[in-house]
């Protein structure tokens, strides 16, 4: 009898994700719209990286935090969409147990990673607003480079301790989970394991991620517009106010989405709110933050347009040695 429950604790090693309901008709659609906003945010955020290492103009901490959340966010999406564009092709929804642990893995820690480092650009808008005469010297290359790094350090130490509490789980008869990527809750509802360690460690986790950079991100803007506001000119104030308005806007579309997907209550009623806040922090976000910091952004738009300058000569300069030869 033993023997045979534990066959059954263990039986289930494949999970299917149902990802947006029976749509099966709506697969050629949705494969067309998701690989649009892939390639969007692909060559978008990967633009960035390029720009920044190019030019030497943007070789400043803002915009190295800047190339680092870009890639950051190529990786993000890259973890969920290329296995859901093949299920829309392929028809087959179906996921390993190993294949859906590091999914969970590689996601949750670069979004953990990602709550660290807009705390850090957010921390560097505060150094060049509030503190100008010292921001040189207190935001460098050394300092810069350290709060990647530690941002980086963090999110895979967090999310590492937790992935292996996940994998401590057995699970049973229960096999679907209603969701279009592995995320923590759809995963360990499934379980038939005792879950209380595993959700306490989540729940540390969370408040360890979240909360503290969500406090410094929160503090840095209060400081920030608190310094802007005592600006005599107007000229001034949006002159200050454009240099951080890119960041806010991205800081609040992320963590807004973010808590409505962990904050609201996990029920029937939430269940297709929940998915679509998901899709927001997902693959909107990262696809959108290429054109936020650009469009935004006076230092972005004229190196976009010089290296588009630089290609065309490029470009004229081959044709004419073609035409020659």
């Amino acid at each position: 009898m033993k023997n045979s429950e534990w066959q059954n604790r263990t039986a289930v090693t494949t999970f299917i994700l149902l990802g947006f309901g029976n749509a099966e008709d709506l697969n050629i659609l949705l494969f067309l719209l998701f690989l649009a906003i892939y390639l969007v945010t692909l060559s978008g955020n990967l633009l960035i990286v390029l720009l920044v290492m190019f030019d030497q103009h943007l070789h400043t901490p803002m915009y190295l935090f800047l190339a680092n959340l870009s890639f950051l966010e190529s990786c993000y999406t890259s973890t969920i969409l290329p296995r859901m564009l093949a299920s829309f092709v392929t028809r087959d929804k179906t996921i390993s147990l190993l294949g859906c642990i590091l999914q969970m893995h590689f996601f949750t820690t670069l979004a953990a990673t990602e709550c660290y480092l807009l705390a850090a650009m957010s921390y560097d808008r505060y150094l060049a607003i509030c503190k100008p005469l010292h921001y040189a010297t207190l935001m460098n290359e050394r300092m810069c480079i350290l709060l990647v790094s530690v941002s980086c350090i963090i999110g895979l130490l967090l999310i590492t301790i937790l992935t292996c509490l996940v994998s401590q789980l057995n699970f049973c008869n229960r096999y679907i989970i209603d969701h279009f990527f592995c995320d923590f809750t759809p995963m360990v509802r499934l379980s038939c394991s005792d879950t209380q360690v595993a959700e306490t460690a989540a729940f540390i986790t969370s408040s360890i991620g979240i909360l503290p950079t969500f406090l410094v991100t929160v503090a840095s803007y209060v400081f920030i517009i608190t310094t802007i506001l005592k600006i005599p000119s107007i000229t001034g104030r949006q002159k200050a106010f454009s240099t951080c308005s890119s960041h806010l806007t991205v800081v609040s579309i992320f963590y807004g989405s973010l808590m409505f997907v962990y904050v609201l209550p996990t029920t029937e009623k939430f269940k297709d709110l929940n998915k679509v806040f998901s899709l927001l922090y997902t693959f909107l976000t990262p696809m959108a933050n290429p054109f936020i910091y650009s469009l935004r952004n006076k230092e972005v738009r004229s190196s976009l347009r010089k290296l588009v300058y630089q290609f065309w000569e490029f470009s004229v300069t081959q044709k004419k040695l073609c035409i020659c030869d």
